[in-house]
């Protein structure tokens, strides 16, 4: 895979709490956005923000399994600052909003016990 491409992935995982732009991670490697944009697409099928936010969303659910932060604060600690995009997008995922998800776990945990 592209080192720029590696790179830019990594910033991604390590920057997930905050507002990371296709034009700021370009600039990271050297790139045009457009031209990080090519790249990124070839060497992983995804654009870049697609895979930004399906790096946040997988983040957002283990959060949600593991641990008691309120939708609120697991959205502040993935960097999504839009309640309603980041239920969308949770829903689009996962096939259920965040707090249903939740609520899913708690009771397949009550049913364990």
């Amino acid at each position: 895979m592209d080192q720029r491409v590696q790179q830019v992935i990594l910033l991604m995982e390590d920057g997930l709490g905050q507002h990371l732009s296709v034009t700021d991670l370009a600039k990271a490697v050297n790139l045009s956005p457009w031209r990080l944009c090519h790249i990124f697409k070839s060497e992983t099928n995804v654009a870049p923000h697609q895979y930004l936010k399906a790096l946040r969303m997988e983040h957002a659910r283990r959060l949600l399994e593991t641990t008691f932060l309120s939708v609120k604060e697991v959205m502040s600690e993935v960097g999504v600052r839009d309640e309603s995009h980041f239920v969308k997008d949770f829903e689009a995922t996962y096939g259920v909003s965040p707090t249903r998800f939740r609520l899913s776990l708690a009771r397949i945990h009550t049913k364990k016990n």
